[in-house]
Formats: structure tokens, C-alpha cells, sequence
């Protein structure tokens, strides 16, 4: 039984390897689209914070600095 066993794998063991070798590059393909799927969504969710965050600052720039600017600016109706 042992010396079927060995005589078959060593006949068959270059398409053994063969075969862990694609199964091993689908995996590591199909992890790195997973991965990059990953980066997108980042990249996706820093770009609209950085929009939010220059959005704000333009706001605070913006703003009357005193009590007087902001009664002017109601009264000109620019706010």
C-alpha cells in the first residue's frame, strides 16, 4: 500500500505543484483585489472629509470677526 502510494505521488508530484501553484496565484489575485477595494473606499472617505474640513475652514474665514460686522452684514443682506 505504501510503496502505491509513494510510487503514484512521486509520478504525479510536478502536477501537484503545478496545481498548488494556480491555486495559489488566484488567491493572492483575488486578495489583492480585495485589498484594493479597501484603498478606494479610503481614498473615497479622506477625499470627502478633506472637503468637509476646507469647507468649514472657508466658512470660519468667511464669518463677521466682530458683534458690528455681523449687524452690518444683515442689514446689507449678505448673510
Amino acid at each position: 500500500m505504501w510503496t502505491i502510494l509513494t510510487s503514484w505521488f512521486s509520478s504525479n508530484l510536478i502536477k501537484i505543484i503545478g496545481w498548488g501553484a494556480v491555486a495559489a496565484s488566484v488567491a493572492s489575485v483575488l486578495l489583492g483585489a480585495k485589498q484594493s477595494g479597501r484603498s478606494a473606499e479610503r481614498y473615497d472617505q479622506l477625499k470627502k472629509i478633506t472637503e468637509i474640513k476646507d469647507a468649514q475652514l472657508r466658512a470660519a474665514l468667511d464669518a463677521p470677526r466682530t458683534r458690528a460686522d455681523l449687524v452690518k452684514r444683515l442689514r446689507d443682506g449678505k448673510f
